[in-house]
């Protein structure tokens, strides 16, 4: 984390929450079901049109004017545009806190195989002109029908909170290039600076009518590498006329594996996932050329460095051993870091979320192996709270949890979450973490 002094950061922020009201009871935080009811039909209509109208990250303009409409009409001052695709809507109710809800806006290049009637049939082209389907296989469909139902409850019911409430439709996240293009765009200077930002994230490892909450870090920092291997091309029945980069490709996708079982310490966290090799035309043809895709997850800063240094090595020194006509091109082209939960905020709301939903939905989770550019928002040194929204049929996930299976994760053409259950519980409980920051 770029925090300067993480401890002391938590230290004050504790003692700020040790200072709020404690007079406030649990029935006034959480929406009552009336109020989430009134607001239900809305937001699940809109989950059903925004999954079914995906749109890749950078490109999300008809998504983004859906909630920008949707929030005007709320009476929120609506600001589009913000860095690329970006939303900002402010609702200003007196003297108070600013505290900032984002949303996600970008669907995935994922062919959708749920079966379900409402399932997405849309194909686009990517940004290389290749045409792709897309799917909202990570649930940001849910996460913006949640934020516009929370965002209606909070206009309609002014008398229960004070200050400033800043909600951002955020881009790109898939991509991690969204929060910083926003910040760059000036989000935390044409607009109030909050005080504390929050988010949530929907998944299958918990059952829907549940949340998770982890306190500290609770992501991975994510480095995304692309890898170009420079071979000599021939024809495929000549090999020794050629210098051959599918041959090196496998070499080196082997002797990456040995980075996180042979150099990385046991016990420390660390993944070197190739996820597309893109070489030939021909099965005859040896091509001039091959090109590997990586993620790599770490949580911690020196093992980070170490792992990138070590893929550099192993790349640089299998290219030579294969004879390879000059070096590889290694491009660092997209990177995030872990996501911190502050810890004194993380303790607060569990209990705020434990009077809401009830202490047994309120589990205490590990931190993930994804990753996040939520993490640009707290590197402004502002207090972040990201938790988790089950989105498992609680009777699938007993099943699975009995067999030893796991059900459909996000970036599955067959994650589809338990909608009903899990967007009124990420309404409930998005309204009830705002009541209680905004006092």
């Amino acid at each position: 984390m770029k925090l300067r002094n993480p401890l002391l950061l938590a230290a004050l922020v504790g003692a700020l929450w040790a200072q709020a009201p404690s007079s406030q009871t649990p029935s006034s935080q959480a929406p009552s079901s009336k109020e989430v009811d009134a607001v239900y039909a809305d937001a699940h209509a809109l989950y059903l049109d925004i999954h079914q109208n995906p749109e890749l990250s950078a490109h999300e303009t008809q998504t983004a004017a859906k909630l920008a409409g949707r929030l005007r009409g709320l009476g929120y001052e609506v600001t589009e545009h913000v860095g690329g695709t970006g939303i900002v809507a402010v609702l200003k109710n007196g003297v108070g806190p600013t505290v900032m809800l984002r949303t996600e806006l970008d669907a995935l290049p994922v062919e959708e195989k749920t079966g379900l009637a409402y399932a997405s049939k849309v194909h686009a082209k990517d940004d290389a002109g290749h045409e792709v389907p897309v799917m909202h296989a990570c649930g940001h469909d849910l996460h913006m029908a949640s934020i516009i139902g929370t965002a209606a409850i909070m206009a309609h019911s002014k008398d229960t909170w004070h200050g400033t409430l800043m909600l951002i439709g955020q881009p790109a996240e898939e991509t991690i290039l969204g929060a910083k293009g926003m910040i760059d765009d000036g989000l935390f200077t044409r607009f109030p600076k909050p005080d504390v930002v929050v988010a949530l994230h929907v998944g299958n490892g918990l059952a829907a009518g549940q949340v998770g909450v982890t306190a500290g870090v609770i992501s991975t920092n994510a480095d995304s590498l692309r890898i170009t291997i420079y071979g000599k091309g021939g024809h495929g029945s000549a090999p020794h006329t050629a210098i051959d980069p599918i041959v090196i490709a496998a070499r080196t996708i082997l002797a990456l594996q040995t980075i996180a079982s042979r150099e990385v310490k046991p016990g420390e966290m660390a993944v070197v996932t190739v996820g597309y090799i893109r070489a030939g035309t021909k099965n005859n043809i040896i091509p001039d050329q091959a090109e590997l895709g990586l993620t790599v997850r770490t949580y911690k800063a020196d093992v980070r460095k170490q792992v990138l240094a070590a893929i550099t090595r192993i790349t640089n020194a299998e290219a030579e051993a294969g004879g390879a006509v000059r070096p590889p091109l290694i491009e660092h082209y997209e990177a995030t870091d872990s996501v911190y939960n502050d810890p004194a905020l993380a303790e607060r709301l569990r209990g705020v979320l434990e009077s809401t939903l009830g202490k047994e939905n309120v589990i205490t989770e590990p931190p993930a192996t994804a990753s996040e550019d939520f993490s640009y928002f707290v590197e402004q040194g502002i207090p972040g709270f990201y938790f988790g929204l089950g989105g498992a049929d609680p009777e699938k996930l007993a099943q699975a949890k009995a067999a030893g299976t796991m059900l459909p994760s996000n970036h599955s053409p067959l994650f589809a979450p338990d909608v009903d259950p899990a967007l009124r519980t990420g309404i409930t409980a998005e309204v009830a973490v705002l009541r209680s920051l905004l006092k």
